[in-house]
């Protein structure tokens, strides 16, 4: 009798999960309402995420995962163990089969705690663990098992990770901690400074995706945003321009394409000549910035282009690993570079 193959994508922002057979089943935010009195989970997901900034002090609303790694372990294990049961079924008796993605540039300590949540969770022992840049690959359908260079840049929620792969395996990789939260950070500190209005995290997102732009527009957009007054301390309605949530970006976009560069300043010559005819493929919900790719392609001089479903490459890659477990582990020379199994 054998259980449900699955692939998970724990990312800072989101939590997907694939199933083979199924594709994503689960697309939710990574955030668990928790009421502080017994420690009780209160809700998950989308529930949690409405609660943001609105809850009594007796609730806490919490993302266990910052910059792609678990910030707060018991949390984390109840928000997988509430996904993993809705995939698995409450009374199924048998363990799902699960890969779960981690950023290519964690420790050890950090890696066994995703992989403890995970089996703590209801996987089966022992969790499967592949890097978030390969995952990544794979679910974007780049033939990773060929001798050539290709190169991919995973832009989520915690981290930006450029990586150069060939042969199933990581030849040259880099993280950083900025992503999509520390652009929503840039626009909440751009409008307290520019218009001295006190904004959430939540309408900085909200402002990023309706008018967000990697570079400025040939026609404008604007949008209308509500937050508190710092004079007044009273509410108040402003609009914003695309322009203005440009310039807002401009320095955290900087530091991506400055990993990028640095991973094609150490990638072999052969691989280099690869990436410059097949081009950069970028992934994660931050890919769907305006224009970005256009940015990466204008400063770096590669074409780049964004993958198709680039939020959801990651689990499904991660589903399609676990399909291939012993191919792919027979093409790698060392066992634990990319793929780590307890």
């Amino acid at each position: 009798m054998f259980g449900k193959r699955i692939g998970v994508d724990l990312g800072t922002a989101n939590v997907l999960v694939y199933v083979k057979g199924k594709g994503i089943v689960i697309s939710e935010p990574a955030v668990v309402a928790v009421a502080q009195r017994d420690n009780t989970i209160v809700a998950v997901g989308n529930d949690a995420r409405e609660m943001l900034g609105r809850t009594p002090s007796a609730i806490q609303v919490i993302r266990p995962m910052r910059d792609g790694v678990i910030a707060d372990y018991l949390t984390t294990e109840a928000m997988l163990r509430y996904f993993i049961g809705r995939v698995n079924g409450r009374f199924s008796l048998v363990r799902p089969e699960v890969m779960i993605c981690v950023p290519a540039g964690v420790t050890g300590v950090e890696q066994r705690a995703v992989q403890d949540a995970a089996e703590a969770a209801g996987a089966r022992r022992p969790a499967n663990v592949i890097s978030e840049p390969l995952a990544a690959a794979i679910g974007a359908r780049i033939p990773v098992s060929s001798p050539q260079g290709h190169m991919i840049v995973d832009i989520g929620g915690g981290r930006a990770e450029a990586a150069v792969i060939s042969m199933y395996g990581i030849v040259v990789s880099e993280s950083v901690r900025v992503a999509g939260d520390r652009l929503d950070d840039a626009i909440v500190a751009h409008i307290k400074r520019r218009y001295n209005l006190n904004i959430g995290d939540r309408t900085a997102e909200d402002i990023k995706i309706s008018i967000g732009s990697a570079l400025p527009l040939e026609e404008e957009l604007t949008s209308e945003v509500r937050g508190r007054d710092q004079i007044s301390g009273l509410p108040k309605t402003l609009t914003v321009t695309s322009e203005d949530i440009c310039q807002a970006l401009h320095d955290s976009l900087q530091t991506i394409l400055g990993t990028v560069r640095s991973v094609l300043e150490r990638t072999p010559p052969e691989l280099a000549s690869d990436i410059i005819d097949r081009g950069i493929v970028l992934t994660g919900g931050t890919a769907l910035l305006r224009n970005l790719d256009r940015l990466i392609t204008q400063e770096i001089g590669i074409p780049s282009y964004v993958a198709d479903n680039p939020m959801d490459c990651v689990a499904i890659g991660a589903g399609i690993a676990l399909e291939h477990l012993d191919l792919i582990k027979r093409s790698q020379p060392t066992e634990g570079e990319w793929l780590v199994s307890f």
